[in-house]
């Protein structure tokens, strides 16, 4: 234990051991040097097996085999080095999922060289398309014990909540329906088959909605493994994780419903459809999707129904998971009472609002 501190030690002080390559700057990884530290790390996780095998340093009585300090010691050595891996990819990855929030504007927009797709991506996903999978790798190695998977479960949390939040509260700059064969224009004949085909012109390609994003989003964070569901000690953190990954799955259905207005469904059919689709999504990422496209004009805005800021609203209400299903009944209730007052306030929100306060009273 004492040879294995003393080699890792340095490595931890290394500035190379805390380097998370980033789109300005890629490189190997992880590094020689996290590399090293990984090695004394997965050693440490051997020994702890063996210790798992033959029963050692589990009694805390002191008159049993001694090895109880020895074993927290392995297990410290082992988050020493998984832990601020993965914080570092955490803080990476946080400011590229809330810049989703701002859609890329179109207005002197050129697509990148070589694109073919006619879909557009926010610049954030196309980092992350580069990003994710040299993550994922990384997140794998790192990960291999399960004493780290509290870590790893923080990481995709906070992760998938912030894209939550970004993309629910994104105001797209008139998004326009994905081109289909039908609404495309057919190409020209070329005259020699030999001819290099030209770019699409522009016109042809389409800016990605939120909806679009969220999709592209959810197959990419995908990719990053999972807490275990063996151990008890990881079971509620895989299934804490589990439900944010369903709710961004589920959240592209509902921002599309959001941007056609429910034109393709009755009143009944849109509140039954909208409550359905939020038994996934936690209510107040919900609630300005839905006041944004069926509220009247003028009424989009949760927090200037509850006279207060946005910034006072999102570190009340919105900080995380648990403190917005605290805050859901409160908010939901005042937004109701706002727009029971007001003659022109669409009655779907209403419904729906009525709707998800009586499932939550009776969870």
């Amino acid at each position: 234990m004492t040879n294995l501190s003393r080699q890792l030690l340095p490595l931890l002080l290394s500035p190379a051991f805390h380097s998370i390559p980033n789109i300005p700057n890629q490189f190997s990884f992880p590094n020689p040097v996290q590399l090293h530290a990984l090695s004394i790390a997965k050693f440490a996780e051997e020994l702890l097996q063996v210790f798992d095998e033959l029963g050692l340093g589990v009694d805390n009585d002191v008159r049993g085999d001694g090895l109880k300090s020895i074993r927290e010691g392995f297990a410290s050595l082992i988050n020493r080095v998984a832990n601020p891996l993965i914080t570092g990819i955490r803080m990476e990855l946080i400011p590229l999922v809330e810049a989703l929030e701002h859609p890329k504007p179109s207005n002197g927009f050129k697509p990148p060289v070589g694109t073919k797709s006619a879909i557009i991506y926010h610049p954030s996903i196309t980092s992350l398309q580069i990003l994710i999978p040299v993550y994922a790798r990384a997140l794998t190695n790192y990960t291999t014990s399960t004493l780290s998977h509290s870590t790893l479960a923080s990481l995709l949390i906070s992760v998938l909540w912030r894209a939550l939040i970004a993309l629910s509260h994104r105001i797209d700059i008139n998004p326009s329906p994905l081109l289909t064969p039908e609404s495309s224009p057919l190409p020209t004949a070329k005259k020699h088959a030999t001819t290099t085909p030209s770019p699409p012109p522009i016109s042809r390609f389409t800016i990605a909605s939120a909806a679009v994003d969220c999709k592209a989003l959810y197959e990419l964070l995908a990719q990053l493994p999972r807490p275990s569901a063996g151990p008890e000690s990881t079971r509620l953190a895989k299934e804490a994780v589990d439900e944010a990954f369903e709710g961004l799955k589920t959240l592209p259905t509902l921002l599309d419903i959001a941007i056609n207005k429910g034109r393709s469904c009755t009143a009944e059919d849109l509140v039954k459809k909208c409550n359905d689709l939020t038994a996934e999504i936690p209510s107040l990422i919900a609630l300005p999707i839905i006041l944004r496209a069926f509220s009247c004009p003028g009424i989009s805005s949760v927090s200037s129904m509850l006279g207060i800021s946005e910034e006072e609203y999102r570190k009340g209400c919105l900080s995380g998971f648990g403190r917005a299903e605290e805050c859901t009944v409160t908010v939901a209730q005042r937004v109701m009472d706002v727009l029971q007052t007001d003659p022109l306030a669409n009655t779907t929100v209403i419904r729906w609002l009525e709707m998800a306060l009586a499932e939550t009273e009776d969870a």
